[in-house]
C-alpha cells in the first residue's frame, strides 16, 4: 500500500490522481468470517449508553413540537382543528393509541386548545410559542451561509456533485435549514448551487456550481492539522478517528485493541476526492465510508441524523449497502439509538454524557423550547378510558401531571428490521476481528 499523502495531482474539482493506490486497494479485501446476524433491538440494555438515549429522547420530544408549530405557522390565522392534525401523526411520529389532544395539553405554554360554538376543538400557539417562532426565524437567518456552507460540501462529497433536492430535504431541521428551503432559500446562493430538472419527467437536482478547495479540508483534518493549506486537493488521509468507549465497554480494548489500533493507521480517500475506484467491501471502501458518516454527522446541529435518510444517499456517497452494521461495527465512533420506531446514529466525540460540547445558537434556541415544555423522560402509564374525545380516541389516555410531557413514541416492532453482527453482544473470546474493522 502507498504512504498517505495530503498533497496530489490537482484535476477537475479538486478530485485526486490516486489509480496506483486504488488498485493495491483490490488487493487487500479481506475474505471475512460472517456470524448469525443479530436486530438492532436484541442488543442488550448493558450495551446501551443512557446518556445518549436521554439525548435522543430530548431530540425526538423537540422535533414533535417544531413540526407543530411550524404547521400552525403556516396556517392564515394559526390555528387549525385539532381533528386535522391527525393527518400528520406520521410527521410527528406520534402513534396510536396516543392522542394528539393529550399530547398538545402537556405543553400550555406553547400550545392553546379551545372549542368552537360548535364544539369543535382548536389548537394555536401561544403568545410565547409565536416570539419563540420569530426568534427561531431570526437564528436561521443568522446561521444560514454556514448552513449553506454545509449543503455545498454535502454536494461536493457526492458521486456527481449533485444530489436529488427531495432526499436534501430530508435533513432540513438537521442542516439548520428555513421552511422554504426548496422554493426560495436553494435559489440565495447561486455562485454555490443551483436547481436543475435534466428532463420533465426528472426529479429535481441541486448540483454544485463552483468547486471551494478550502471546503474540501475534514474536520478532522482541521483538528488534526490546523495548517493544512486552503488550495491543496483531497486525497489520501491517514487521520486516526476520536474513539469514545462508554465504561462497559472496556472488553473491546482488550478483545480488539490491536485490531482497532490498524484500523486507525490505515489510510484512506478523504470523503471529498473521487471514490468510485474503491472496491465495496475492502478495507478501505469501508474506513471512507466511516469518514464520510463522520464528516455528514459534523454538519447537522444536533450530530445526530436518523438512519433510515442515511440510506436514500448509499449510491450518491459511495457508501456500504449494509449501513446499520458499519456504524455498529465501529461502536467508539458512532452510538446507535433504536429509541422508538426510527434509528438514530449519534457522533460519538461531539457529546459529553448528555449535552453536546459545542451548541450551536440553534441548539441553544431548542434547550429554550425545550424548558417551555417540561419534558422529565419518566415512564408513561396507560389506563381505559370509555369515554372518547375529539379526535375519536380509542379508550385510552395518558397519566400524566399537567407539567409533564413524556416520550410519546411507542417502541414498535420493526417490520423490516436491518440485521447486523454486534460485536459487542456476545461474550465470545473468539469472535473473528475482522468482524469489528
Amino acid at each position: 500500500m502507498l504512504k498517505p499523502k495530503n498533497l496530489v495531482k490537482p484535476m477537475r474539482f479538486g478530485l485526486p490522481e490516486i489509480d496506483s493506490w486504488r488498485k493495491s486497494c483490490s488487493h487487500s479485501h479481506w475474505e471475512r468470517w460472517m456470524t448469525t446476524s443479530k436486530r438492532v433491538q436484541d442488543r442488550s440494555k448493558k450495551k446501551r449508553v443512557h446518556e445518549l438515549e436521554v439525548a435522543t429522547e430530548k431530540w425526538k420530544i423537540t422535533s414533535k413540537i417544531i413540526f407543530l408549530m411550524e404547521l400552525l405557522k403556516q396556517e392564515p390565522e394559526m390555528v387549525i382543528p385539532v381533528r386535522s392534525l391527525s393527518h400528520y401523526r406520521k410527521q410527528i411520529n406520534l402513534p396510536k393509541p396516543h392522542r394528539i389532544s393529550d399530547f398538545l395539553r402537556k405543553t400550555p405554554k406553547l400550545f392553546e386548545l379551545y372549542k368552537d360554538r360548535n364544539g369543535v376543538l382548536w389548537c394555536g400557539l401561544t403568545h410565547k410559542a409565536e416570539d419563540l417562532m420569530e426568534e427561531h426565524k431570526r437564528v436561521i437567518e443568522e446561521n444560514e451561509d454556514k448552513a449553506a456552507e454545509h449543503v455545498t460540501r454535502f454536494l461536493m462529497m457526492s458521486v456527481d456533485k449533485r444530489l436529488p433536492l427531495e432526499k436534501i430535504a430530508h435533513f432540513r431541521r438537521d442542516f439548520g435549514l428555513p421552511v422554504d428551503f426548496r422554493t426560495h432559500w436553494v435559489n440565495q446562493y447561486p455562485q454555490l448551487f443551483r436547481v436543475v430538472k435534466p428532463s420533465l419527467e426528472d426529479v429535481e437536482f441541486l448540483e454544485l456550481v463552483s468547486w471551494n478547495p478550502e471546503w474540501a479540508i475534514t474536520e478532522m483534518e482541521k483538528k488534526n492539522m490546523p495548517e493544512t493549506e486552503t488550495s491543496h486537493t483531497p486525497g489520501l488521509l491517514s487521520l486516526p478517528f476520536p474513539l469514545k468507549f462508554p465504561s462497559n465497554f472496556k472488553r473491546v480494548h482488550s478483545y480488539y485493541g490491536e485490531k482497532i489500533k490498524l484500523f486507525q493507521g490505515r489510510s484512506y480517500l478523504s470523503p471529498y476526492a473521487d471514490a468510485k475506484g474503491l472496491k465495496s467491501g475492502s478495507l478501505e471502501f469501508d474506513k471512507r465510508a466511516v469518514a464520510v458518516m463522520h464528516e455528514l454527522l459534523s454538519f447537522t446541529v444536533e450530530k445526530r441524523l436518523v438512519t433510515d435518510h442515511l440510506t436514500h444517499f448509499r449510491w450518491e456517497l459511495v457508501m456500504p449497502q449494509k449501513l446499520m452494521r458499519l456504524l455498529l461495527k465501529h461502536c467508539g465512533i458512532f452510538y446507535v439509538s433504536e429509541r422508538g420506531k426510527r434509528f438514530s446514529v449519534f457522533l460519538t466525540e461531539a457529546y459529553d454524557g448528555s449535552e453536546l460540547v459545542e451548541k450551536s445558537p440553534l441548539i441553544l434556541w431548542r434547550e429554550k423550547l425545550l424548558s417551555l415544555v417540561g419534558y422529565r423522560g419518566r415512564k408513561k402509564k396507560f389506563e381505559a378510558d370509555t369515554e372518547s374525545d375529539e379526535e375519536g380516541g380509542d379508550g385510552l389516555r395518558l397519566l400524566q401531571s399537567d407539567s409533564d410531557v413524556e416520550d410519546l413514541d411507542v417502541e414498535l416492532e420493526q417490520k423490516d428490521t436491518l440485521e447486523y453482527k454486534d460485536p459487542l453482544l456476545e461474550d465470545d473470546s473468539e469472535m473473528d476481528l475482522g468482524e469489528i474493522m
